[in-house]
């Protein structure tokens, strides 16, 4: 396995860590700085750790050209289902993100993982696009603020920019899941 399938594979491994602490109590319940938890905090340093591990991987198979069909389907995959869950545990927190935000996400996902598969059964890997990027890098955002900001009790600048963020997430969401679904509409076409 090369290096960047392995980094990959790190961040899969990085996820089932990242749930168990948000489930540790005494972690939850130690507020260290505004609304920000230790638990929180270390999520937060091992998210921030994902997502560099995201960046390298991806910089190392084009740098030494061995991108692998595992790498293209393992590094989009390995994306969702760390933003999913902790998009899911911030909901339960009770932060200000709306559990139907993820349920939008959720779906688009989903959809979208239906269209590579699709797509795999004729051979083609449909490599990701420059939106769903822009879109994935603004879900990044929203779960860091989000772990900082914590809990709320009130509505403050960090509050609105929170709100913007999520915004523009979900107008982000949906465009590049229609635009991904139009670009690749031939797929049905095919299966006939």
């Amino acid at each position: 396995m090369n290096l960047p399938n392995r980094i990959t594979l790190f961040r899969l491994l990085l996820i089932p860590v990242i749930v168990i602490i948000a489930y540790i109590a005494p972690l939850q319940e130690k507020v260290l700085f505004y609304h920000v938890t230790l638990g929180n905090l270390i999520i937060l340093i091992l998210f921030l750790i994902a997502s560099f591990s995201d960046f390298l991987d991806g910089y190392i198979a084009r740098k030494r050209n061995i991108v692998t069909t595992f790498g293209k389907f393992a590094d989009p995959l390995a994306d969702k289902v760390l933003v999913l869950s902790l998009l899911v545990i911030l909901v339960e927190q009770h932060t200000l993100l709306p559990a139907y935000v993820v349920i939008i996400i959720l779906a688009r996902e989903l959809t979208i993982t239906t269209f590579r598969i699709l797509a795999a059964t004729s051979s083609v890997i449909i490599p990701a696009g420059w939106s769903g990027k822009i879109k994935t890098n603004f879900q990044f955002a929203l779960i860091v603020l989000l772990l900082i900001n914590g809990s709320y009790t009130e509505i403050g600048v960090m509050e609105i920019i929170i709100i913007v963020v999520m915004a523009i997430t979900v107008l982000l969401t949906i465009y590049s899941g229609v635009e991904y679904i139009v670009k690749n509409r031939h797929l049905f076409k095919e299966g006939k």
